[in-house]
């Protein structure tokens, strides 16, 4: 047996859209299940995300802290951010989040890891991105709103970060699978062997 997701559809009887959101919508879909039997599935419909475990010289991850109110918490956080237009490349997603959160360029992108971040809940999937050999952006910084207007900065060494996180310290799931991913890419075949920053994505389909 080969363990390795696949793509499979189970046969859909109907669906609605009871709510449709800013960014996000619910959908209620009536789903045949192996016996034949007909359950119904509720289920948030998510544009998709792209995270930056953005790494500097000295091994430190950028960090930022943000207020995240469905779970009461100001979380440590990687950069990130939705992917606002269908069928936009990833990576230049990213490159912007990058920037706009953190003010910081990359000049070396490599695939760290993609993830559903609730499959039971929420079709979002999460592309999430090493960067590396970061410098300063040019230009004035991006104008921040809302709950990003109150957010903090950090660089922290990676060895405190997995400290902190199966401390359970640290909750965030990009940040959580991201620096887990780094130390075991590190501790298998390395960085550089990770896959290209333009890698295809089948659970968010991309023009280049």
């Amino acid at each position: 047996m080969t363990i390795e997701d696949i793509p499979e559809q189970w046969e859909i009887r109907a669906t609605q859209t009871p709510f449709t959101g800013n960014k996000t919508a619910v959908r209620t879909d009536d789903v045949v299940m192996p016996d034949g039997t007909v359950v119904r599935r509720d289920y948030q419909v998510h544009p998709g995300s792209v995270a930056v475990l953005a790494l500097d010289d000295a091994d430190r991850v950028l960090l930022i802290r943000q207020y995240r109110h469905p779970v009461r918490h100001k979380l440590w956080e990687i950069p990130a951010g939705l992917l606002d237009v269908p069928g936009e490349n990833p990576l230049h997603a990213a490159q912007r989040e990058l920037y706009e959160e953190a003010h910081v360029k990359a000049e070396a992108w490599r695939v760290l890891t993609d993830v559903y971040t609730t499959p039971g809940g929420c079709d979002e999937s999460v592309r999430i991105f090493l960067a590396r050999n970061l410098s300063e952006a040019d230009g004035e910084r991006f104008a921040v709103e809302d709950e990003e207007a109150d957010m903090e900065y950090a660089r922290v060494e990676v060895a405190e970060l997995v400290r902190g996180v199966l401390a359970g310290e640290l909750h965030n799931n990009c940040l959580v699978v991201g620096v887990l991913s780094l130390v075991a890419a590190r501790h298998g075949d390395g960085l550089d062997a990770l896959r290209p920053a333009d890698a295809p994505w089948p659970a968010r389909p991309f023009t280049s």
